[in-house]
């Protein structure tokens, strides 16, 4: 193995894939022990290609696989039997794959079926619950069950990992979102004048897409975040509607045209973590947000029954709130009525590192291989 190049294939399809595993990919091109493929199925078309081109990521194969109204059962068939013709052609000596989504799931499952080492990044997360969120949990518990390496973001992913009898290859480095929060941050400048907020108002941010918050808990969602604005004039509330009509089709009927919320399209990932930054408090279903907000100081609450991101509850920067409309409505206003509250979560030490996974992860691999 010394005498030749590592190649590696980073697999990935998704918006929040994309937003965690392009500083890996930055980091593994520089190192000269590494041939690096970068491979993408595209699984969410638009909003993937906008966080490679802010990274300036060039996929090698990307197979293009969104359709509309696609299903779990046709997408996994075509991640399974696309990446496979990729790796036959490649042979790759390790595959990295991030996360619970299907592309990583099913990428995983080629490279298991082809023979090949898998490493997982963000390795480990776990709710305990086989349908929350679904299909998620299960396609963690299955990539991590068959890699090689284990990218744990915590002590407690470690922990769920070596608790399934699994104690070879696993290893806490931290989570790669930090490394992308902190290099847009630092490197790219945002422009929110089309959003027009209003500068003397408090802004909530409202993230909401997962499938098992359709219908009813979202409407629940969407009637807390009404109640809240008519009672508190010094609020504004930003909703980025997701694409899935699921989402839309629910939330535009109750919110649309009211004063102080804005519905806007999907954003970008450099304008995301800056409107994240101008925002006072939170609320989202999304994983990723629950690791990058305790960055900065942002409180989070996290609209789910459970979570598979356990750290930041413990360590006080995120509240599980679920869908009850009196739940968040009474949460949300003691953060704006309690200003200890508010800086005791705002304060909170986050649990999911330093902003140097990449690195961590980039020296596993090269002792791994014993390069």
């Amino acid at each position: 193995m010394t005498n030749k190049k590592i190649k590696i294939a980073l697999v990935f399809g998704t918006r929040p894939e994309a937003i965690k595993m392009c500083p890996l990919v930055k980091k593994l091109e520089q190192n000269p022990c590494f041939d690096v493929l970068t491979i993408v199925t595209a699984q969410h078309r638009q909003m993937l290609d906008s966080v490679l081109e802010l990274f300036d990521v060039k996929p090698d194969y990307d197979l293009n696989l969104m359709k509309p109204n696609q299903n779990l059962w046709s997408l996994s068939s075509d991640i399974l039997l696309e990446t496979k013709k990729v790796f036959e052609k490649e042979k790759p000596d390790l595959v990295l794959v991030h996360g619970d989504t299907t592309t990583a799931g099913l990428s995983a499952l080629s490279a298991f079926y082809a023979r090949i080492k898998i490493g997982h990044v963000e390795a480990g997360l776990r709710t305990f619950d086989k349908d929350y969120p679904f299909p998620e949990e299960m396609n963690r518990i299955l990539v991590d069950s068959i890699s090689d390496l284990m990218f744990c973001p915590t002590d407690k992913a470690c922990s769920n990992i070596k608790e399934s009898r699994i104690n070879k290859g696993v290893y806490k480095t931290g989570n790669t979102v930090i490394d992308a929060l902190f290099y847009v941050i630092k490197n790219k400048k945002a422009n929110l004048d089309f959003i027009n907020l209003n500068p003397d108002l408090k802004t909530i941010l409202v993230t909401s897409h997962r499938r098992e918050n359709f219908g009813e808990p979202l409407r629940n969602i969407c009637f807390a975040i009404k109640e809240l604005v008519e009672k508190n004039k010094n609020i504004q509330v930003v909703y980025p509607l997701h694409m899935n009509p699921n989402v839309r089709n629910t939330v535009k009927p109750i919110l649309d045209n009211i004063d102080r919320i804005k519905l806007i399209e999907p954003l970008d990932y450099l304008p995301f973590c800056a409107l994240m930054k101008e925002s006072s408090i939170i609320l989202t279903d999304s994983g990723g947000v629950q690791e990058e907000a305790p960055s900065l100081g942002i409180p989070v609450l996290v609209l789910r029954q459970e979570t598979e991101r356990p750290e930041a509850l413990e360590f006080g920067g995120v509240k599980l709130v679920g869908t009850n409309k009196e739940t968040i409505v009474s949460t949300v206003q003691e953060l704006l009525d309690n200003k200890n509250e508010y800086e005791k979560m705002s304060k909170a030490i986050n649990p999911y590192g330093d902003g140097y996974a990449c690195s961590y992860i980039e020296k596993i691999i090269l002792e791994y291989f014993n390069l």
